[in-house]
């Protein structure tokens, strides 16, 4: 499939922003106190990287086939963290969490204005499929801050 020159600059930032995403959940991996969040953040970053990748198929031509299951689908936390535990480590996997939750509304925001400068359904399935993931992960990550008193 052939991209005109102004939907190959929209796939083109929105990879750009999905190479973004990848860094900031590798970082919030390395960084995050508790096992059950680094693992978290592992999974949201493969997703991302994938999201990377597809969009570089896009880029060339192929529209891929979305998956339709995600490894964070089903996601039940266990509680690290209680409601009266104020500790930094506590405070600090808040912040990673709510920062992550800000990139999620944004990244799914531009999906969601993006995918309309696209006629081809397949095109328009693909982004609203990511834009779907993208909300998923803002929301097993409200999972988790509200299992570990972080809401």
């Amino acid at each position: 499939m052939k991209l005109s020159e102004k939907e190959a600059t929209v796939i083109k930032d929105l990879q750009a922003q999905e190479k973004t995403c990848v860094e900031k959940y590798r970082f919030y991996e390395n960084s995050a106190k508790d096992p059950e969040l680094k693992d978290l953040f592992h999974k949201i970053g493969d997703e991302e990287q994938e999201h990377f990748d597809a969009l570089g198929q896009l880029l060339k031509g192929d529209v891929p086939s979305v998956s339709a299951t995600s490894s964070v689908s089903g996601y039940s936390p266990s509680a690290t963290y209680t409601s009266m535990d104020n500790s930094e480590n506590k405070k600090h996997d808040q912040f990673l969490c709510t920062d992550s939750i800000a990139t999620e509304k944004l990244v799914s925001s531009t999906y969601n204005t993006d995918l309309f400068q696209f006629a081809a359904s397949n095109i328009r399935k693909l982004l609203n499929h990511i834009q779907t993931e993208e909300q998923n992960h803002a929301e097993v990550i409200y999972k988790y801050k509200t299992a570990n008193g972080m809401v």
